[in-house]
């Protein structure tokens, strides 16, 4: 049954993404309860935690409800953080193939993952559980421009250039450190094959298209779009020491990818 708040479709703004490497009390104290919630009886629930975690549980007389949630909740407040997003992946894993909750228009996975999904939002956790995968959450204006545009351009048909996009995201999703680079080279290859099948001047480089046919995008944007592509050459495809872009400037220039993309997207003619 829907609460109050999903009846009347009320929602708070979600809070501004400050958490990336990291898993807070609220989260760590959250996943046995949402668990719960889904249906995971404790037992297994400890199995599935212990497994992942790579901990023998504790069967010595201790087989009480009580006593088995507390042990699983002192394994997820010990272990790394990026152990914790390992935990949530290996319940929702594991929730998929259970039936649907009785009583309730979700499925135990749904439930699950809503549940783990508003602790990210409510607490800036920069975060998101799709299926059973922890992706990398921006601000709504990235997810907007690279995730929307992903699904656009797969509906197009332009498989590459979406591919490329769900590429550079999954650099920017890795434990417990993001392929930064990697995500650069990605985004910045998802654009230039768009433009090249958009100009039919596929032997030259987004940087040649861009002197060459100016007219892909407005002006000044044009030049926008080349000075960014320098960048991404020389913090990207050719790093120079010391040149390995920030998370900040890495999920930047994805971001603009993704806007790009769609723009372009959009120009190519329907079959």
């Amino acid at each position: 049954m829907a609460i109050f708040s999903e009846r009347h479709n009320y929602s708070a703004p979600d809070a501004e993404i400050t958490v990336r490497e990291d898993a807070p009390e609220v989260l760590r104290g959250s996943i046995v309860v949402l668990a719960s919630k889904a249906g995971m009886g404790y037992e297994t629930l400890r199995k599935e935690v212990c497994g992942l975690l790579g901990v023998a549980p504790d069967t010595r007389g201790n087989w009480s409800e009580p006593n088995v949630l507390s042990e699983v909740q002192n394994h997820l407040e010990e272990c790394d953080w990026f152990e914790v997003y390992d935990v949530i992946e290996g319940i929702a894993t594991s929730l998929q193939s259970r039936p649907q909750i009785y009583g309730q228009s979700k499925s135990s996975a749904d439930v699950f993952a809503d549940g783990i999904n508003k602790i990210f939002r409510k607490n800036g956790i920069g975060w998101q559980l799709l299926g059973n995968r922890i992706e990398f959450r921006g601000s709504e204006a990235f997810e907007v421009a690279v995730r929307e545009g992903t699904k656009e351009l797969q509906s197009a048909g332009k498989n590459t250039t979406a591919n490329e996009l769900h590429e550079a995201l999954r650099d920017l999703s890795r434990r417990p450190n993001p392929e930064l680079t990697g995500a650069v080279q990605h985004g910045m290859a998802a654009l230039e094959c768009l433009a090249k099948e958009l100009t039919g001047e596929r032997k030259l480089t987004l940087g040649d298209l861009m002197k060459k046919r100016p007219e892909l995008f407005p002006t000044p944007l044009g030049q926008a779009v080349s000075q960014v592509y320098g960048y991404a050459s020389n913090n990207g495809r050719h790093l120079l020491e010391g040149g390995e872009p920030s998370l900040e400037e890495a999920e930047l220039i994805v971001g603009l990818s993704g806007v790009l993309c769609r723009y372009l997207g959009r120009k190519i003619p329907k079959a």
